[in-house]
C-alpha cells in the first residue's frame, strides 16, 4: 500500500526530471549570433567650417562618454572606428573602459564578407558617420532599410543581430544631456 502512494509521486518526479533538448543541442552545434551596435560620431567642432577633420566639441565629448555608459553592460569584443578624429574620440571613452584597442576601417574599401567572418560570435561597435553608418547597417542587412542620418543626429544607435546568417535590426535614438 506504500508503495502505491509513493509510485504516482515518482512518476511525476520522473516527468518533470526529463529535460527537453534545445534543437541546437540535438543537431549538436550552436547558433552564430554576431551582434554589432553602430553609431555615428558625436558633436564635432564646427568653429571652422573649412576643417576637414575637427575633433569633437564639448557637447561631443559628454556624449562621447555617454556611449560609454550605455554601453557599459554590453561584453564588446571589438571597437571599429573610421580614422578621423570626431569618430576615434567617440570610439576612446568606450575602447578606455572596455580596455580594447580601436581598429580602423575605411568604408569606402571594406570587404563585407571578411568583416562579418572576422567578427563571427561576437559583440561589436562601430563609429562612422552620418552617411556610413547607415549604408553599412544596410550592407549588413542586404537591403536599403537606413537612410542618411540628419547632419544634427548623433544619438542614433543601430543594432544589427546575424543569427545563422539572417541579419535584423533595431534603431534606437538616446538623447544626451551633455552640456555644450
Amino acid at each position: 500500500m506504500k508503495l502505491l502512494k509513493i509510485f504516482p509521486f515518482c512518476i511525476i518526479l520522473f516527468l518533470f526530471s526529463c529535460n527537453e533538448e534545445k534543437p541546437t543541442e540535438i543537431s549538436g552545434t550552436n547558433p552564430d549570433i554576431s551582434t554589432f551596435y553602430f553609431i555615428r560620431h558625436a558633436e564635432k567642432d564646427r568653429t571652422d567650417p573649412d576643417d576637414p577633420d575637427p575633433e569633437l566639441n564639448q557637447k561631443g565629448l559628454g556624449r562621447a562618454m555617454h556611449w560609454a555608459e550605455i554601453l557599459n553592460e554590453v561584453d564588446l569584443d571589438a571597437i571599429y572606428s573610421t580614422n578621423f578624429n570626431r569618430t576615434s574620440m567617440t570610439a576612446a571613452p568606450t575602447s578606455v573602459k572596455k580596455n580594447i584597442d580601436v581598429q580602423y576601417y575605411d568604408p569606402r574599401i571594406l570587404d563585407l564578407d571578411q568583416f562579418k567572418k572576422d567578427n563571427l560570435n561576437k559583440n561589436v561597435l562601430v563609429v562612422g558617420h552620418s552617411n556610413t553608418t547607415p549604408e553599412f547597417v544596410n550592407l549588413m542587412l542586404g537591403k536599403d532599410t537606413y537612410t542618411q542620418i540628419s547632419d544634427d543626429e548623433n544619438g542614433t544607435l543601430f543594432i544589427v543581430t546575424i543569427v545563422n546568417g539572417v541579419a535584423t535590426s533595431t534603431r534606437l535614438v538616446f538623447n544626451c544631456n551633455c552640456p555644450d
